[in-house]
């Protein structure tokens, strides 16, 4: 009984101690025992994420078509061959329209979210419905608020021209989905329309966090409201907008639907994701699209290991 109880003080001893002091035997028990509990979310994940991705990146390397029951392994000649998808400046051309989307609408999400953040921060009795009415359109979904907006912005029947030309601002109805000029603009206006909420939620969530007697102290001391946000409140909520940012923009970087059912195949808009839909249902070519869906998961997965690692400096330059 004088054993049992010695030893189950020395394991009680061992978990308390501080996790630099811990016995390497106990840390390696805890490690397995969470390998264990985690192995049957491996295990899913690895077959509902991971045998497709291993299957695309097969079809990658043959020139498998949706005509063609046989396939034959052509190595990398859908990446680098002389048509390859490298070599294809319609690829290059969707990167770029890709690039412009994610980089300006998360821009734009980020810098109006916060501001809708702040705003909705400050005590008001209609805090509640003001939160309520924010979150609507990113309730609406998105293919939903996607045509929407596309009657809306008809050049013949749509009401936004139909004001615009009422009140003297344009001599004639634009086209806004269907000018070159307009079209991509038009796409990143909808998105950061209906995404704002979503990234002034998750702002207004690190804002609640910041510490208030920092603030009621900087304004007993006196300090502008301007000099506060810069030094006390930016500093604080920074880690939670980067946490944002990079969600928003992994999000934008595969956008399909709200390009797509605006301005379906328009060369002017179609991004990465709508590039692999034309080549795999349009064309039926199986192995060329599988190449492009692989490069686009390898892209998303090297930014996401290069943002991780960039939040990772900055928590250890802080901490």
């Amino acid at each position: 009984m004088e054993l049992k109880l010695r030893s189950q003080a020395s394991v009680d001893a061992d978990a308390a101690a501080p996790p630099g002091r811990r016995p390497r035997g106990l840390v390696r028990q805890r490690r397995r025992w969470a390998l264990w509990m985690l192995a049957p979310l491996l295990v899913t994940l690895a077959g509902v994420a991971g045998w497709p991705l291993v299957r695309t990146i097969w079809l990658s390397v043959t020139d498998a078509r949706l005509s063609e029951p046989t396939r034959r392994f052509v190595g990398l000649e859908n990446y680098i061959g002389e048509y390859g998808l490298w070599a294809d400046p319609d690829w290059w051309s969707a990167v770029g329209n890709t690039l412009v989307f994610a980089v300006t609408s998360v821009t734009l999400e980020t810098l109006l979210g916060l501001g809708v953040a702040l705003l909705i921060n400050q005590p008001s009795r209609i805090r509640l419905l003001l939160r309520t009415a924010m979150l609507v359109p990113w309730a609406v979904p998105t293919v939903v608020s996607a045509k929407m907006w596309s009657w809306m912005l008809h050049d013949q029947f749509g009401v936004v021209n139909h004001y615009l030309l009422a009140a003297g601002l344009i001599s004639t109805p634009l086209a806004f989905t269907a000018d070159p000029a307009l079209s991509l603009a038009t796409v990143v206006a909808v998105d950061v329309w209906k995404t704002t909420p979503f990234m002034a939620l998750l702002i207004l969530a690190a804002l609640q966090m910041v510490p208030g007697d920092c603030l009621e102290a900087a304004r007993v001391d006196g300090v502008p409201r301007l000099a506060t946000f810069r030094r006390i409140t930016l500093p604080l909520i920074l880690p939670g907008v980067g946490v944002a940012v990079v969600f928003r923009l992994l999000d934008a970087l595969r956008v399909f639907d709200v390009i797509y059912v605006m301005t379906s195949n328009s060369r002017d808009t179609r991004s990465m994701s709508v590039f692999v839909r034309e080549q795999l249902i349009d064309f039926q070519q199986v192995g060329y699209g599988s190449a492009a869906a692989t490069t686009l998961f390898f892209i998303i997965a090297l930014l996401t290991i290069g943002a991780m690692g960039l939040m990772r400096r900055h928590e250890r330059r802080t901490t």
